[in-house]
């Protein structure tokens, strides 16, 4: 039986825009779930805010609406959020500051390398930010190097979707900016809201 993890980042990685970039990941057994979540915001309380939108990016909605996702998140069995942070003034490689694919290729390594995936079918979806196919294929290629080395992996599936399309994108999302509040503007109110299992790792 496949679990779905779900990965977006909040911040950049331009050495002079902000001092740190996070990606998230959230893990759960069933994408009905937060599909479900969406559905009654959009059917009930947040019916007009939402109305002419076609996906929640933490960036353009009230404190309320994310305040929200983040406390209906709770409630969902099993899930699990785990985060990696990039201080962007740790990193060292010429290389690395050089080339921001492969430099966001090597912090998701990381993070898939402490996410504990063995013994499971996994299917990852990430957000169709890498819009060149052979970006998406190295990603891919590195992502799957890393998992491969985990004890007893399962079957493992990548995808590159439009975040629009997929609530677990939009909870990613969610999470990686809250997160992002935390170390960028020393802000815990948002990340403080989750009670969901969650890990912080730090690449350096």
């Amino acid at each position: 039986m496949f679990k779905y993890l779900y990965i977006d980042e909040s911040g950049d990685l331009g050495l002079k825009g902000s001092k740190y970039m996070v990606i998230a990941s959230l893990l759960v057994d069933n994408p009905k779930d937060l599909k479900r979540i969406i559905k009654n915001m959009r059917r009930n309380k947040f019916k007009k805010v939402l109305k002419k939108t076609i996906e929640i990016k933490a960036n353009k909605s009230s404190k309320t609406l994310i305040e929200h996702m983040l406390k209906e998140l709770n409630e969902i069995k099993n899930a699990k959020v785990f985060y990696i942070i990039l201080e962007k003034k740790e990193i060292i490689s010429e290389y690395l500051k050089n080339n921001k694919h492969k430099l966001y290729n090597y912090v998701a390594g990381k993070l898939a390398k402490q996410i504990p995936l063995s013994n499971m079918d996994i299917e990852i979806r990430i957000d169709k930010s890498k819009g060149k196919q052979l970006l998406q294929g190295d990603f891919n290629n590195y992502l799957l190097k890393i998992l491969k080395e985990k004890e007893n992996m399962g079957e493992i599936k990548i995808y590159h979707s439009y975040s629009h399309s997929w609530d677990g994108l939009q909870f990613a999302d969610i999470l990686s900016w809250a997160c992002f509040q935390k170390f960028e503007h020393n802000n815990n109110s948002f990340i403080n809201i989750v009670k969901l299992e969650q890990e912080i790792y730090h690449t350096w």
